[in-house]
């Protein structure tokens, strides 16, 4: 099992279930490992939106949250909600588009999510990325199923303004949705500031994580 150390990054993996998963949860962390470690190998996976107007949003938000690295988006067409229903269509693209990285972090929706896709992708995650840190980061949303983070990630005022502004500017099809607002990013990032005793941060719920020396 791998640790974490930010300043080692050499490759990164996100995945999502849908458009905007990994923008939302963990847009943050993101660009601020994004900004600290330039040419960082970044390879994202997300289950749904390819051949819609949800995949043009997806690159293009991808690219603006992971400037200066060497970045790959793969989007699959698996239906929005039908994820247990195409379960080993999902688990056989993920081990494929496994084969192609190698990440020191992987961050991932969470089990703790109540939505069918996020919760499924979040139990497929581990069985293929076996060996590596695993990090599920959080949705708010309308159902009430939020957890409390065991790992915060210290986020700079200026990261959570620009993650703001890009997910306005990226996923204008999200707009409509009630929660899809400044009060409701900015919040979640301030509550999760006060538990790490910061101004902000984004959290997340670890699968497994091995505490010690190397080898010990």
């Amino acid at each position: 099992m791998r640790g974490l150390a930010p300043e080692t990054l050499d490759e990164l993996v996100l995945l999502g279930a849908h458009c905007d998963d990994i923008a939302i949860g963990a847009g943050g962390t993101v660009l601020s490992l994004c900004r600290s470690r330039p040419g960082l190998r970044v390879r994202s996976f997300v289950l749904s939106g390819a051949g819609t107007d949800r995949e043009a949003e997806e690159r293009a938000a991808l690219a603006a949250f992971c400037p200066d690295t060497d970045l790959a988006v793969t989007v699959l067409d698996v239906p929005d909600g039908r994820l247990p229903a195409h379960w080993d269509r999902a688990k056989e693209a993920l081990e494929e588009f496994r084969r192609t990285c190698e990440p020191d972090l992987v961050l991932c929706t969470s089990r703790h999510d109540d939505h069918q896709d996020h919760r499924g992708l979040a139990r497929l995650a581990p069985t293929v990325f076996r060996d590596h840190l695993v990090l599920g980061y959080e949705i708010l949303k309308a159902e009430p199923d939020l957890a409390q983070p065991a790992v915060l990630w210290p986020l700079d005022a200026d990261v959570v303004d620009e993650k703001v502004r890009l997910l306005h500017e990226h996923y204008p099809s999200q707009k409509a949705r009630h929660w899809f607002d400044e009060e409701t990013f900015r919040g979640l990032a301030r509550i999760r500031g006060v538990q790490c005793g910061r101004r902000y941060a984004e959290g997340f719920h670890p699968t497994r994580m091995i505490v010690g020396a190397p080898g010990a």
